[in-house]
């Protein structure tokens, strides 16, 4: 059961690395996390892969005084995405033409909620930016959405100032990630086997 489970896991993470090197490449608005690593990528230099993996990381530490706990997912998750967007953006040419660059957008929010439904539904570990919001719902007591609609404007925010790219595809993002992950998550869900019941006497 847990070679399945890993193996989809990482199937998802590379996923999300090519969704996310998608819509950089459609260059018409990113999701709001990707909108920070792109700033801060512009700031430093370093490529965006990094700097996600980079991020992932950092953020691994506030989990520390928020007490959550990583699992092998969550480790997974910091290494592998943002190796994976590097490894997409250099077999991904730019692209010109908007009919063009909307299909990248639209396959790139897809895949999106695909992939994740799959890394979730591995069940291996949070990523470490959803590990971020459950630790702020038990830390503050609000409410899931109001945490992780705070914690996201406050990225996009940064993120906006340091030079990301806001556009339609954030809009679109937004609006489309949580039904597309209603969708998707219970395609790939691996529940554990129920326990057999036990015979009669």
């Amino acid at each position: 059961m847990f070679i399945r489970r890993f193996i989809q896991l990482q199937i998802g993470l590379l996923l999300y690395g090519a969704s996310l090197a998608l819509m950089v490449r459609a260059d018409l608005g990113l999701n709001p996390w990707s909108v920070f690593h792109q700033g801060l990528s512009e700031l430093t230099g370093l490529s965006l892969g990094l700097i996600v993996n980079l991020v992932g990381a950092l953020v691994l530490l506030i989990w520390i005084p928020l007490r959550q706990k990583p699992g092998v997912g969550t480790i997974c998750n910091v290494l592998v995405i943002g190796t994976a967007a590097d490894v997409a953006l250099a077999m991904l040419p730019p692209i010109t033409g908007l009919p063009l660059r909307a299909a990248f957008l639209i396959g790139a929010i897809v895949l999106n909620g695909a992939a994740t439904g799959a890394y979730i539904g591995a069940g291996l570990g949070p990523g470490p930016r959803d590990g971020l919001t459950t630790g702020g719902v038990r830390l503050t007591g609000l409410p899931v959405g109001w945490v992780r609609t705070a914690l996201e404007v406050i990225v996009l925010a940064l993120g906006w100032m340091l030079g990301g790219t806001i556009g339609i595809g954030t809009v679109l993002y937004a609006m489309s990630n949580g039904p597309l992950l209603q969708f998707f998550l219970p395609m790939f869900e691996i529940r554990d086997p129920a326990p057999a019941s036990p015979a009669p006497a």
